[in-house]
């Protein structure tokens, strides 16, 4: 048994299968299941409720039209990917033609442009709160929390995971993107021990010139 099935159950694990290939109508669905019309019909009805399954079309039978129903843009993203492979892969490419720091500079400039697209607005609570809006877009469960020194987002998990855990590098990409949405000074603190957890420490603008003028002031009492 898959996660699929583990976390649908068997028949609508099945169902959704049966769907993603081509739009189907509860007499196929139920043939190829092996229960009844009405069974399917719960199946199907809970599912679209989900927003996994769609109506599509119906398709004529000399009777009353057939419903065909497909998957969603949505529930195909439950589908195993090899974007993590293909992604290790570039990097791993570009690290080796032209080296480390500049496969990291491509990152950031990558993120930076992520953050462009999607900039904040307002004050800095809002533009902070835009880059964590971001990051759930993306994939991400996150806590936003204000600290002495400015704002911390934290995830229980990574919506790169697959590609972190052989390209931890990846990090520098979303760092980057939460930097141009904030307009804080960000680093990364991921929790890379296990599953991959994102977690940004943002300083503000304030606490910038604050550690600055403590420096100074180190420096001259020097």
């Amino acid at each position: 048994m898959d996660w699929l099935d583990r976390i649908f159950g068997t028949t609508r694990a099945r169902l959704l299968r049966l769907v993603r290939g081509q739009a189907v109508s509860i007499n196929e669905l139920a043939a190829d299941v092996g229960i009844t019309d009405n069974a399917v019909r719960g199946h199907v009805a809970a599912l679209e409720r989900d927003g996994l399954v769609q109506a599509r079309a119906q398709r004529a039978t000399g009777g009353k039209p057939a419903r065909l129903y497909e998957l969603t843009a949505d529930a195909e993203e439950l589908f195993p990917k090899a974007y993590a492979l293909v992604l290790a892969e570039l990097l791993a490419t570009i690290r080796a033609e032209q080296g480390e720091a500049a496969m990291l500079e491509l990152l950031r400039d990558v993120g930076r442009r992520l953050g462009v697209a999607n900039a904040g607005a307002g004050d800095e609570a809002g533009r902070v709160h835009a880059a964590a809006a971001l990051l759930e877009s993306l994939g991400g469960a996150i806590d936003v929390v204000r600290t002495e020194e400015g704002w911390s987002l934290r995830s229980a998990g990574c919506p790169l995971s697959g590609a972190v855990a052989r390209s931890p590098e990846l990090c520098r990409l979303v760092e980057a993107t939460v930097a141009e949405v904030s307009g804080c000074g960000t680093r990364e603190v991921c929790d890379r021990t296990g599953l991959p957890r994102c977690a940004f420490e943002l300083q503000t603008a304030a606490s910038s010139v604050r550690h600055q003028a403590s420096g100074n002031a180190a420096g001259r009492a020097v």
